[in-house]
């Protein structure tokens, strides 16, 4: 059977809960590993812009070539004299490392000889002369050889493809990760540049798929050799390390161990590089800068200029020069400032998402405490990845777990759902079977109510028996039909026959033995109406040869004398008739009686009683004195008895006032059996 009062606990059987969960499940386990990589991208990106790291970089400076610098000298690409002028002027203050972001693939573009040829009117010694001197790539190189310059270099598909003949600076040992980001050949400077250089580092930083830099390549491999990014390269000389040893995900630096990803890179927590750590090329070349702004620090120069600025999208904003992005990284890598993504990592995040998806399908039986623990867990798994991140600067992605899990709850929802609409649909079948039942009761109630009114005779018909008797009686049916009865006829021309009864139970069968009783009663009296004992014997002894079982009827059977007023009663098991006198006493009158007709075979006395003029004979049921109040008392014959000492005008009159006040009693609650009421008012011989 349905447990209509707990559908959110659905039985284990036949529930549809297990299958939604099921489904759900692996529908979020598949839809996370297709796109996991892309929510966990999002979730950390959430956690860098809530918390972004302060950034002081007390050793690194950036050189920007921008809009003043190319004012003050022109369009880019400057003349090689520019860069080792400014160059010069960065390590004569003492900079202890310093890289370009810039790439040098090709010569400078003022030569000497070129600028003998644009002035053909000079003499042939003077273009002699200045063609001999020496070039610019040559002056540049000199002073990058005098500085401590780390190069740039890109890994690219064409260009330098024997690595033989790519100098790498950093010792590199150790093993790769398995997936690091190689090239066939390298984009280098020119010979002038690139052998005179103290390092060199690659600047390819590809952004993910979503074109947002998280992280800079530290090592890669360029021509089947190993190299250093250019971050690393600028950190490990300004730690004085002659190399870095790789492990499978870390790299060791000057006792740093640095977590790197299976491609190579570092990623590190972005923050606001500090603006007095950037500086224009215009204001190096014009000596704006305090003597010792350099002294000691790391200097990265790169464009910034528009139309040459290297422009880069990271978690923080949308857009970024990348030799600040640079610059943070070297910053990360001698601060420690990055970000690591332990490798067990994965194996925890799963085995939280199942937990929480198994925790999820308790909670749908378990009760309040599984449910607690949902709650908690789906509260406290974005707390501990933020608190892993912002205190331990671990990646470990909440995101999985939390998708998994409402994946999984939302089956559970799903399959109660089902379960509550498949239970509804059963109580609406069963409400249905209940109204058809009801419906068929009804009926059956309804036939009863005809059955019963059927056999009284109408309230009209009573008024008009006899002109010296005042007579009236009333039938009202509870809804669960009894057998409430009552008759009153003539016999002969000075004497009237009356009755009134209450059968035993409820329903057809006790609508059907009332009037078969009263068939009985009524035939009998006619037939024998000068022994009025006989009649009550004869009825009793043919309602006990019926055999109706559990079913008796209590009943008060008279006739009454019109010419005297003489009243003669049997009394089966009934209420004792009250007499109202006319001067408006009322006092209940006692007779012996004897038990229901229809139980036992009983000689039934008959006892007599005298009406004066003016006085009523008042005839009630048990629905009269045993109706209740919402408080459950009974309303009794003392109630009876003083509604009927009021003053009244007619029979009809004390029925409806007594019925009234009953229904008052009650206080609107349904009532659960018959109220009949009789009332026989004696006029005298000699009225009408």
């Amino acid at each position: 059977m349905t447990d209509l009062k707990s559908p959110s606990r659905p039985k284990r059987r036949g529930s549809r809960v297990w299958p939604a969960w099921a489904a759900m499940v692996v529908l979020a386990l598949l839809i996370s590993l297709a796109t996991g990589h892309q929510t966990r991208r999002m979730l950390f990106d959430g956690w860098q812009r809530l918390s972004p790291r302060p950034i002081t970089a007390p050793n690194v400076r950036v050189v920007l070539i921008d809009g003043e610098s190319l004012t003050l000298v022109g369009p880019w690409p400057w003349p090689r004299y520019y860069l080792a002028r400014l160059t010069e002027d960065i390590a004569k203050q003492g900079a202890k490392v310093i890289g370009f972001d810039v790439l040098f693939p090709e010569p400078d573009r003022v030569k000497p000889e070129l600028f003998a040829k644009l002035y053909p009117e000079l003499s042939v010694s003077a273009a002699s002369e200045v063609s001999a001197l020496p070039s610019m790539d040559q002056l540049f190189g000199q002073v990058l050889g005098q500085a401590p310059v780390v190069i740039a270099r890109a890994g690219a598909s064409e260009g330098v493809r024997d690595g033989k003949a790519l100098a790498v600076d950093a010792q590199i040992t150790g093993a790769l990760p398995r997936r690091i980001d190689s090239w066939p050949a390298a984009i280098t400077a020119i010979p002038e540049l690139e052998d005179v250089a103290l390092g060199h580092g690659l600047v390819n930083g590809p952004p993910d798929s979503d074109g947002t830099v998280r992280g800079v390549p530290l090592v890669m491999r360029v021509a089947g050799r190993p190299m250093p990014g250019l971050a690393l390269e600028l950190a490990r000389l300004a730690l004085d390390a002659e190399g870095v040893r790789l492990s499978p995900n870390q790299l060791g630096l000057a006792g740093r161990r640095i977590p790197i990803d299976a491609r190579g890179r570092m990623a590190f927590r972005f923050g606001a590089f500090p603006n007095r750590n950037i500086v224009s090329a215009a204001d190096v070349l014009q000596h704006a800068l305090p003597d010792d702004y350099f002294r000691g620090k790391i200097v990265l120069v790169g464009l910034a200029a528009e139309g040459t600025a290297d422009i880069v999208s990271t978690p923080l904003a949308a857009e970024n020069f990348g030799v600040v992005v640079q610059a943070e990284a070297v910053d990360s890598i001698l601060g420690g400032g990055w970000l690591s993504r332990p490798l067990w990592a994965d194996a925890v995040e799963w085995a939280v998402a199942i937990a929480l998806a198994l925790l999820a399908l308790a909670a749908a039986w378990g009760g309040r405490a599984p449910r607690v623990a949902l709650a908690t867990a789906f509260v406290a798994i974005p707390i501990a990845s933020w608190l892993a991140f912002d205190r331990l600067s671990l990646l470990i992605d909440a995101a999985r777990p939390l998708e998994i899990g409402a994946a999984a709850l939302a089956g559970v929802v799903i399959g109660l759902f089902a379960d509550s609409r498949r239970d509804r649909e059963k109580l609406r079948e069963a409400l249905l079977q209940g109204q058809m039942a009801a419906a068929r009761t009804e009926g059956e109630l309804e036939a009863a109510r005809e059955i019963q009114m059927s056999m009284v005779p109408p309230r009209s018909a009573l008024a008009a028996v006899d002109p010296r008797l005042d007579a009236d009686a009333l039938l009202e049916p509870a809804r669960l039909v009894g057998g409430d009865l009552y008759d009153l006829a003539r016999l002969d021309r000075d004497r009237v026959g009356f009755l009134i009864g209450d059968v035993t139970g409820k329903g057809v069968p006790a609508a059907l033995f009332m009037a078969m009783s009263k068939a009985l009663t009524s035939f009998v009296l006619s037939r024998q109406n000068a022994d009025l004992g006989g009649a009550v014997a004869s009825v009793n002894e043919e309602l006990l040869r019926g055999g109706a079982e559990a079913l008796s009827v209590t009943m008060i059977i008279g006739i009454i004398d019109l010419r005297s007023g003489a009243v003669s009663l049997v009394c089966a098991g009934h209420e004792d008739p009250i007499i109202l006198s006319a001067d408006g006493r009322a006092e209940t009158h006692r007779l012996d009686g004897g038990p229901p007709l229809g139980l036992v075979d009983f000689s039934y006395p008959v006892e007599e009683l005298s009406l004066s003029a003016g006085d009523t004979l008042l005839l009630v049921t048990d629905g009269i004195t045993e109706a209740q109040d919402r408080a459950d008392a009974l309303y009794g014959r003392e109630y009876v008895v003083a509604e009927a000492s009021r003053k009244t005008a007619s029979a009809a009159e004390l029925c409806e006032r007594l019925r009234d006040s009953v229904r008052a009693f009650e206080g609107g609650i349904e009532p659960t059996d018959d109220l009949t009421v009789m009332a026989l008012r004696y006029l005298g011989p000699d009225a009408g």
